[in-house]
């Protein structure tokens, strides 16, 4: 009788565990390229508040006056939360400058993409975006990045 509570019992588990979706959490330095910074002026066209990182899309505007598509991976959206920015703050067509790190892939299809460590609005004011997870680099930019 208890090897058949047992057996039902790893079974059910066992479904359970197959049923449920699978959401990798990866290190910095597995995406991202430390020593390839972005500097990144532009509109915000989405933001998606999902786990286990929050996805901020911008058209960023570059020197030439052509756009750029670029998706921005942030903090985790209670990060982002306890850091202040909300659904209301960042919304579609607000103008902001994203300063991070470009993806290890250079590929731009459909989006580029980098991590975006902070945002500053045209106000001035600046809040932190990123991820302070295993790799990703400490504190902020130096004054030559800014």
């Amino acid at each position: 009788m208890v090897n058949r509570f047992l057996s039902t019992i790893t079974l059910f588990s066992t479904a359970m565990l197959l049923q449920s979706p699978v959401q990798s959490h990866h290190a910095f330095s597995s995406e991202f390229d430390i020593d390839k910074p972005i500097r990144l002026q532009g509109v915000i066209t989405r933001m998606e508040w999902v786990n286990p990182h929050t996805w901020l899309h911008m058209t960023a505007t570059l020197e030439g006056g052509s756009t750029e598509e670029w998706m921005l991976e942030g903090g985790t959206p209670n990060t982002l939360l306890r850091q202040g920015l909300t659904d209301r703050i960042l919304t579609i067509g607000t103008e902001i400058l994203v300063r991070g790190y470009q993806s290890k892939d250079p590929d731009c299809i459909p989006k580029c993409r980098g991590s975006g460590r902070d945002i500053t609005f045209p106000d001035g004011s600046n809040i932190f975006m990123g991820s302070s997870g295993v790799g990703a680099p400490p504190g902020g930019f130096s004054e030559d990045d800014q």
